[in-house]
């Protein structure tokens, strides 16, 4: 359904690693940790997620989704397309929840994770829920999303849009214009505001998921346990999802798994810590050197 833009780095017989980017991020969060993974001899492959950057729909008839059983398709076809049979999957927000379902649904395909805040896939079937108010107010953005002035706001201020959001989930990362410039060029997609719109409104309950995921989505409402090996990361000034000690996970993981906090970063770890996310990542992959 799509055409993968990716970059790719290391040494093509080296472990293969896929890195996925969250929103409003884009493939930039990587650049360090992915220096890094290819020095110690890892294939280092960064996807663009759909509505992002150079990735394109095959045809103007896809349906431009955005729900988590599409994400997390896209990385198993993305592997499929390039022959890899199994890769360690390391992610953060949208890219965390991407990997979370492939590893998850097709373990086979799956050596290690590293997931930023821990387990993401989506219990959509309890939307409705409340959450506390401080967890409510930093998911703003969602709700805005599901009206069409948010849809209109995203539209015309992609580029602000991210900004504010990286301030609030981020408080404590000093970033500069040229940073958010990079990141910013991959909203100019085509497919950006539909496929953002339709993942945060999938998510709520508020719009259905299209056909062709239907069966995967009926597996995720189980909340499917991840029995590969997993090092879940929380940066402890994340303005999105509060620092844990993953205890209150751990009915999700059947495998081995551990848990990282990282001092003073937030939401967009692999940026703001490039080296201790490197560093997850390695220790996933380097078990099965």
């Amino acid at each position: 359904m799509l055409d993968v833009a990716f970059e790719e780095s290391g040494p093509p017989d080296g472990i293969p690693v896929i890195l996925l980017h969250g929103f409003p991020y884009s493939t930039a969060s990587f650049q360090v940790v992915a220096a890094r993974l290819a020095e110690r001899g890892c294939r280092v492959i960064v996807p663009e997620l759909r509505g992002h950057g150079e990735t394109r729909f095959l045809a103007a008839s896809i349906p431009r989704s955005g729900q988590q059983a599409a994400i997390g398709a896209d990385v198993t076809e993305l592997l499929d397309a390039l022959r890899i049979d199994r890769a360690v999957l390391a992610g953060f927000d949208w890219g965390g929840r991407a990997a979370c379902v492939a590893a998850a649904l097709f373990p086979r395909r799956v050596t290690g994770l590293v997931s930023v805040n821990g387990y993401l896939i989506q219990d959509i079937a309890g939307a409705a829920a409340p959450l506390s108010p401080t967890v409510e107010s930093s998911l703003w953005y969602q709700f805005y999303f599901t009206t069409p002035r948010g849809r209109a706001g995203l539209q015309a201020n992609r580029r602000a849009l991210a900004e504010t959001l990286w301030r609030r989930n981020s408080p404590t990362w000093v970033f500069s214009d040229k940073t958010l410039d990079r990141h910013a060029a991959a909203f100019e997609n085509p497919d950006y505001v539909d496929v953002v719109i339709h993942s945060y409104r999938h998510r709520l309950g508020l719009a259905d998921g299209y056909s062709a995921y239907a069966s995967l989505e009926k597996q995720l409402t189980s909340l499917p346990q991840i029995s590969v090996p997993t090092i879940t990361m929380d940066g402890d000034a994340d303005g999105v999802v509060p620092a844990t000690d993953g205890s209150a996970q751990a009915k999700h993981f059947t495998g081995r798994r551990w848990h990282r906090v990282v001092r003073g970063v937030g939401h967009n770890l692999p940026e703001e810590a490039p080296d201790d996310f490197a560093a997850a990542v390695w220790d996933i992959a380097s078990v099965y050197r």
